[in-house]
């Protein structure tokens, strides 16, 4: 992987990642375009997520400092049930992890027929939650959590997008969109620091078969850059309810990409 690519990479990565459009899906369709070796792009695409989750981090910077003072109170208090649903999100994708591993890094091979098929299901996720509607939002609830955390399993699959699953599915729900917005994006932090910190672990960003340090390095700070412009937009939109054009931008993308592999 060369530099160029890399950045483009990069790039894609970051104002993917928080758009409800699936970034891996974007990912594996940009790795197509560009000729990227698929063997040598899984620590490049571990590492560029690892990018995007600091720019979240920076972006709820305030919102993490305050439930961390109110988690280490040790006392029942909300910073305490938002940590707790936090963690409860979090057992499908390590269920997931854990003991489908394998099985997951072998959807990312750059099938363009995958990725365009799970666009279609992220367009039609997006677009439910447009057409469901509550009489009144409801703060997120402990089993809302567990059901949230299944909508980001699922995402593991190239072309589900995780904010558009995990927002879809908390609107779906009733839950406040606010609160959605700010579940979604914090609960992916644990996840994906940890598979950068099991990547690192084992060696994989010093391979034969890695992308190269350099390209990383350039990727992921492509990623982080636009990756905290693009999760300040999307808090805006969630908010404003925006989120039928980006159903209609899966489904294109989605069906060019399955005519593409057929063709």
């Amino acid at each position: 992987m060369d530099l160029l690519q890399a950045l483009i990479l990069g790039i894609i990565q970051g104002l993917t990642e928080f758009l409800p459009v699936s970034s891996s899906g974007h990912l594996e369709i940009g790795k197509v375009l560009l000729g990227v070796d698929i063997e040598e792009s899984l620590s490049f695409s571990v590492a560029v997520h690892g990018a995007t989750v600091l720019s979240t981090i920076l972006v709820f910077r305030k919102d993490i400092i305050s439930i961390l003072k109110g988690f280490f109170q040790f006392k029942w208090n909300t910073e305490t049930r938002f940590v707790l649903m936090i963690f409860l999100s979090l057992i499908p994708v390590a269920i997931v992890g854990f003991f489908f591993e394998e099985r997951v890094e072998n959807l990312f091979t750059g099938n363009l027929l995958l990725v365009g098929s799970m666009l279609l299901i992220t367009a039609a996720l997006l677009a439910l939650s447009m057409v469901v509607k509550h009489r009144r939002e409801k703060p997120i609830g402990f089993i809302d959590a567990v059901i949230i955390g299944i909508a980001q399993a699922l995402a593991v699959i190239p072309g589900i997008s995780r904010s558009g699953a995990t927002i879809a599915t908390g609107l779906m729900l009733g839950n406040n969109r606010s609160e959605v917005a700010r579940f979604s994006f914090l609960m992916v932090l644990i996840p994906i620091l940890g598979a950068n910190f099991l990547d690192i672990v084992k060696g994989d960003y010093s391979s034969e078969a890695s992308a190269g340090t350099l390209a990383i390095i350039v990727g992921s700070t492509a990623a982080f850059i636009f990756g905290y412009i693009a999760c300040r937009w999307m808090i805006s939109l969630v908010k404003k309810g925006k989120l039928l054009w980006f159903a209609i931008y899966c489904s294109v993308v989605g069906i060019i990409s399955i005519l593409s592999f057929i063709l």
